[in-house]
């Protein structure tokens, strides 16, 4: 287990226009070649949106794109169509596929917090397409087959014990709270990168939020 403290994030975003980011991965004009990817996972991102900042048009390619929102409201738009908000609790997806561009702003009047977190699939090209699950359930993983991988939410109360899957790569991101895996206290910003994990738990310290990905491919 190789655990990342929220520190040790790269800062990225541009303050002056609204936006503050933080990267768990080489990213950008970060290059970190000792840190490039985690099984098929390439980013996890930590954006924060002033009311009325966002990302003009850009495009992407060949990356399984996912959102997770803390705080706020997300709104997106993109080239094949698609426009929505998301809210804490949703999951966006965007398969960029052989290429496609989208905006992502905060229209709202409060600070936006979101996690995005990129993918790279098995197999390159094919058509871009968009899914996004309201209020996505505990009980109910999310599955980006075209990544071999499967996002797991987990919001153990204080003194709770959450199990977690097995699998070749287990990536622990802490959106809230503090949790204990295998003797390590993590924080919010903290990600445990795990290889060759058996079923194991973890304690919740405090009321908590956890993102989980299980991945088989990487």
């Amino acid at each position: 287990m190789d655990v990342r403290r929220a520190a040790q994030r790269h800062e990225g975003g541009e303050e002056a226009a609204g936006i503050s980011s933080r990267h768990a991965f080489s990213f950008g004009p970060h290059y970190d070649p000792d840190n490039l990817r985690f099984g098929t996972l390439i980013a996890c991102n930590e954006e924060r949106l002033a009311p009325g900042a966002g990302f003009a048009e850009h495009p992407h390619s060949h990356t399984e794109i996912v959102t997770w929102v803390v705080e706020g409201e997300l709104t997106h738009r993109d080239s094949t169509g698609h426009e929505n908000v998301v809210r804490p609790g949703d999951v966006q997806h965007l398969s960029a596929a052989g290429g496609v561009r989208h905006v992502e702003r905060n229209d709202a009047d409060v600070p936006l917090v979101f996690v995005q977190m990129w993918l790279t699939p098995l197999e390159p090209g094919g058509e871009p397409r968009y899914a996004a699950v309201r209020a996505l359930p505990d009980t109910t993983p999310y599955t980006v087959p075209e990544a071999a991988a499967t996002l797991h939410v987990r919001r153990p109360a204080a003194g709770e014990r959450t199990p977690l899957p097995s699998a070749a790569h287990l990536y622990v991101h802490v959106v809230r709270g503090e949790v204990r895996l295998s003797g390590e206290e993590l924080s919010p910003g903290d990600a445990a990168r795990i290889t060759g994990a058996g079923p194991f738990e973890a304690e919740a310290v405090t009321d908590a939020e956890l993102l989980v990905w299980e991945m088989s491919g990487g």
